[in-house]
């Protein structure tokens, strides 16, 4: 559909921060074309919208957290702003009473779930996307990420290496539009145990527990249940490098690669992406189709930059 859609009722979520280590709700509701995603800290009575924008992106260790000008933070958005990105949602507002959104299983899946069970109620209002027009690399030690252009997809080509036996060296590419995103969905936030340690010190990590974490100890996993997909690690970073894309507040149009990245990496991607209106163009869908090219039929765009 290349209208703009909005959640068709009210959906509601309870659960603990995997941070804060706190008892968090949150409801989502259904909001008016053109809105985008709003967060609502409805805990505190004055001062307290945060739009996901990576421009508010205040921390990126871990998690990611915004903040707007006075300070008022949500933390660990990116699993739900992936569901929002791969279900198609344009515009919803999402209600919090705490700091941070509930980790839940520590995957996007039942975000997942109760969006889709809810369904989505469309508008007259055509969608807005961003195509990228440059390519555009950034390289921090042996981290490395990039976007170039595409005609009408969002790829996204992730790999990490790990010495890690276990987990090792996983690579996969989705094209968010067009695949079956379940295994991203269902994949799991993880970390190595002897980072555990490391994050009591951060004072992070108080909600978790293998109830929403991937551990690897040594060469075992200790999940009991053990991996929902043989790429569960890999298929983790992509579903948190689609919420962190989300936040350039519609759908995007581009081949992203990256190799060891994560939340930071991408923010300083989008960062650089947006320091200069060459590197991509806000175009309006215009008509009933989708054109093959977003290049070649122009006749089908409405250029709004």
């Amino acid at each position: 559909m290349l209208s703009q859609s909005t959640i068709s009722s009210k959906v509601s979520l309870s659960g603990v921060g995997v941070h804060t280590g706190k008892k968090v709700n949150i409801n989502i509701l259904p909001s008016s074309p053109n809105s985008g995603i709003i967060f609502k800290r409805i805990d505190l009575n004055q001062n307290n919208i945060v739009i996901p924008n990576f421009e508010n992106v205040s921390d990126a260790t871990l998690c990611t957290t915004i903040s707007n000008q006075y300070g008022v933070k949500v933390s660990t958005i990116e699993h739900l702003m992936a569901a929002f990105l791969g279900l198609g949602i344009d515009n919803a507002i999402v209600e919090v009473d705490s700091q941070e959104i509930p980790i839940l299983d520590g995957s996007a899946k039942d975000f997942v779930k109760i969006l889709k069970k809810t369904g989505k109620k469309y508008s007259d209002i055509p969608i807005k996307i961003i195509r990228i027009n440059n390519h555009i690399e950034l390289k921090d030690g042996n981290k490395f990420i990039s976007i170039d252009k595409s005609n009408t997809t969002l790829d996204i080509d992730f790999e990490i290496s790990y010495q890690n036996s276990f987990i090792g060296n996983q690579k996969n590419k989705i094209n968010v539009y067009e695949n079956k995103l379940d295994d991203i969905y269902d994949s799991r936030t993880f970390c190595l145990y002897e980072d555990i340690e490391k994050l009591e010190k951060l004072g992070l990590g108080k909600g978790g527990s293998l109830k929403n974490a991937l551990v690897v100890k040594n060469d075992k996993l200790l999940n009991q249940d053990g991996l929902r997909n043989k790429k569960e690690f890999v298929n983790h970073k992509i579903l948190d490098c689609m919420g962190d894309l989300y936040l350039v507040g519609y759908r995007l149009i581009g081949s992203l690669k990256c190799k060891h990245g994560g939340h930071s990496l991408t923010n300083k991607l989008l960062r650089k992406v947006f320091s200069d209106n060459r590197n991509y163009s806000l175009i309006e869908i215009k008509g009933k189709n989708l054109p093959y090219s977003l290049i070649n039929n122009r006749h089908n765009l409405k250029s709004i930059a």
